[in-house]
């Protein structure tokens, strides 16, 4: 076999090497999604009605924060559009960040 012949072999198995890696790897990684759902949806469905009422109220603080933090920007905004500065805008906010 020529050198040529060898260094296209070679750059061909590598790259074959390289696809099934990934492959395999993504494939390996859907799995592991696919078991972590399961359990989850599992452990929901026997969780007791005071863990449920838990976990929707985790749920809901973390919406409220969100809310607040929206809130706080869309005042911001119209506080600019009405001709308010940045600095003016933030006014009182100071510690939250």
């Amino acid at each position: 076999m020529s050198a040529q012949q060898q260094k296209i072999r070679r750059i061909v198995w590598t790259g074959s090497i390289a696809a099934v890696t990934a492959t395999g790897a993504c494939y390996g990684a859907g799995l592991k999604t696919q078991s972590e759902i399961k359990q989850k949806v599992e452990k929901q469905r026997e969780a007791t009605p005071a863990e449920k009422i838990a976990q929707l109220e985790e749920q809901r603080g973390g919406l409220i924060a969100k809310r607040l933090g929206l809130e706080r920007k869309i005042k911001e905004l119209e506080m600019r559009a009405n001709g308010a500065t940045r600095e003016e805008s933030m006014q009182g906010q100071e510690r939250r960040r």
